[in-house]
């Protein structure tokens, strides 16, 4: 565990000095361009393959487990090739019409034809990618993604300083670090398929993709309401916002530097919040409900109160972000971080409230309450974007996913999920960030305060499970009696 966390770790730092490198060197307009192509990508990917290896998790291992596997892995490899060509083939005759909806510009299509090839690449590696996973080797799937990320940053601050500073050579660095995890990780995937048990018969091609096919559907519909959710406000100004193209990519580069230190926060968010649920699973179907719920509720406060803490930290440190750092290119970015930091935190908060409907079964839930925030947001910025421009984006996004956010803790609250002053007080604090970094930093030992010298944030019961949990840690490090 400590291993996959150090190697997820330095993925994400890789993955944040790569960002800031990005904006230091593009101009606006190219990191609008590559922002929105990289949207279509996460969009596209799930799409093209029908979120088939989406279903790995779920059926890799019961094929294993029948000697099935590797005739399950070459039918899914040829239905997701042929899937994928007809994709890609497509996307490159619709390339005119493809430009003008995902970079506001039909005169953009060559960008489309590009990430048409690149996103051949993106399908192997995520085909590889959930191979792995579903057979329980995070450890190759954990490097694979170091690796990526790694290469990425060389191709990319190697090449750029050699090239050209364009959103094409930042697309063209991508499916090459692409590429060269999925010859490292090919060759290891034939391996570990080799020591599989000697195949048997399987059933008629019917069979098999009737009981694959909807659970992927479901997987489908919930990739591309999460990605829909985190792109549609982009997809706005490009189209609603009555800015000139230019204008309007040069917004959304401008929101994308806004954007670069609050979504390392959500990716956290999003481990940490992967790596408590199956603790909390084990709580649960031991028939401990109750501690489900007192775990998760002190978990989320602590974490709320990190994660704003952090926020607060990036707010007071945004002029040297913006003006020296990224030379001071992105002004509206910088005038919109606070809202950013505050619908991030949000959206990372919600990552963690709703590990408890993953307990409950309720995994249909966190689905609902997205398709709501992005059924708020598409009307909302269409209301506010002609009048406020990138803040009206920000501001339509952030209500969103305080709707969504609401949404989930009401779903929890409905299935015995108690949230009391304190839980509350951590799930509206991000608000704060809206007045201003001195405003936050005083209220942050204000908040700290309240929770050390009164039962009102932290109850006595979870000051005692905090001080049993130090004292069990410096035990085990050697710092107890």
């Amino acid at each position: 565990m400590l291993i996959l966390l150090a190697l997820t770790v330095v993925q994400r730092l890789v993955g944040f000095v790569r960002s800031v490198l990005f904006c230091r060197w593009l101009t606006p307009e190219q990191l609008g361009l590559w922002d929105m192509a990289f949207s279509f990508l996460l969009l596209a990917a799930p799409i093209s393959v029908l979120a088939i290896p989406g279903a790995f998790g779920r059926y890799l291992e019961h094929y294993r487990q029948r000697g099935q596997l590797h005739v399950f892995l070459r039918r899914a490899v040829r239905v997701c090739g042929g899937l994928a060509c007809v994709s890609i083939t497509v996307i490159v005759l619709a390339r005119r019409w493809l430009a003008l909806l995902v970079f506001g510009d039909a005169d953009q299509y060559p960008m489309v034809v590009l990430a048409a090839g690149c996103l051949t690449v993106v399908i192997i590696y995520n085909f590889i990618i959930e191979s792995f996973i579903a057979l329980r080797n995070i450890r190759l799937a954990s490097i694979m993604q170091l690796i990526n990320s790694v290469a990425f940053a060389a191709l990319g601050v190697g090449l750029l300083l050699g090239w050209q500073y364009t959103a094409k050579s930042v697309l063209v660095f991508y499916g090459g670090s692409c590429l060269i995890a999925i010859v490292w990780a090919g060759y290891l995937l034939r391996r570990v398929c080799r020591n599989a048990p000697p195949d048997v018969a399987m059933g008629q091609h019917i069979k098999v993709w009737s009981k694959v096919v909807p659970f992927a559907a479901w997987v489908l519909l919930g990739s591309v309401l999460s990605n829909l959710f985190g792109v549609v406000d982009r997809y706005m100004i490009l189209h609603f916002s009555n800015l000139t193209n230019i204008e309007a990519l040069d917004a959304v580069g401008n929101y994308h530097a806004s954007r670069v230190v609050p979504v390392l926060l959500v990716s956290i968010a999003m481990m940490l919040g992967s790596m408590i649920t199956p603790h909390l699973s084990h709580d649960w179907e031991a028939g401990q409900h109750g501690q489900v719920v007192s775990r998760l509720r002190l978990f989320l406060k602590l974490f709320g109160f990190a994660l704003f803490a952090a926020a607060v930290a990036v707010l007071v440190a945004s002029p040297l972000l913006f003006n020296m750092v990224f030379r001071g290119k992105f002004p509206e970015g910088q005038h919109v971080l606070p809202w950013t930091l505050i619908y991030c935190t949000w959206f990372g908060l919600a990552m963690i409230v709703e590990c408890y409907l993953l307990c409950a079964e309720k995994a249909r839930l966190p689905s609902v309450a997205l398709a709501c925030g992005l059924a708020l947001n598409v009307p909302l910025n269409l209301l506010l974007l002609p009048r406020f421009g990138l803040q009206g984006a920000v501001l339509a996004t952030a209500a969103a996913n305080a709707f969504s956010l609401g949404l989930i803790c009401w779903f929890n609250r409905r299935l015995g999920f108690h949230f009391d002053a304190g839980t509350t007080l951590v799930l509206v604090l991000p608000i704060v960030l809206c007045l201003g970094p001195w405003v936050a930093v005083v209220t942050l030992p204000v908040v700290a305060a309240i929770a050390i010298w009164s039962d009102w944030l932290l109850s006595p019961e979870e000051k005692h499970q905090l001080a049993e949990g130090l004292a069990e840690y410096k035990k085990r490090i050697g710092l107890g009696r």
